[in-house]
């Protein structure tokens, strides 16, 4: 059985910084294209951030581009968002996805093999 566990959001002040990570089970994070999503309140699914695991290219959210990074550990099957210089409109439930098959997640509106359950991130003013 294929599992994602987000860990690590909670309530941070703007400007402040936060570490989500997503541990993996069932799966092999060397052969998964993986990525990190958020979803505020009211509004659609947006890209994060993604890494090719053929290439280990990185993507960014325009809107998260230079704050933002993500890193995985093959051997410890986690993928790790460092979020710096966060902002209110930063608020959302985070998560994590795996696929084999998608390496351009910044554009995909398709389904991913398997989704995490979401980590709340508040960024207070």
């Amino acid at each position: 059985q294929v599992q994602l566990v987000e860990s690590g959001g909670g309530l941070v002040q703007a400007g402040g910084s936060l570490r989500l990570s997503c541990a993996g089970s069932g799966l092999t994070f060397s052969r998964y294209n993986l990525g990190w999503f958020r979803q505020a309140p009211g509004k659609e699914r947006e890209f994060v951030a993604s890494i090719a695991y053929s290439s280990g290219t990185t993507y960014y959210g325009d809107s998260v581009k230079g704050r933002f990074t993500i890193s995985k550990d093959n051997a410890k099957n986690t993928l790790v968002l460092q979020m710096n210089s966060l902002q209110p409109e930063g608020t959302a439930v985070y998560y994590c996805a795996a696929d084999q098959f998608v390496s351009r997640m910044e554009h995909w509106t398709g389904g991913m093999d398997f989704w995490g359950q979401g980590t709340q991130v508040t960024v207070s003013s």
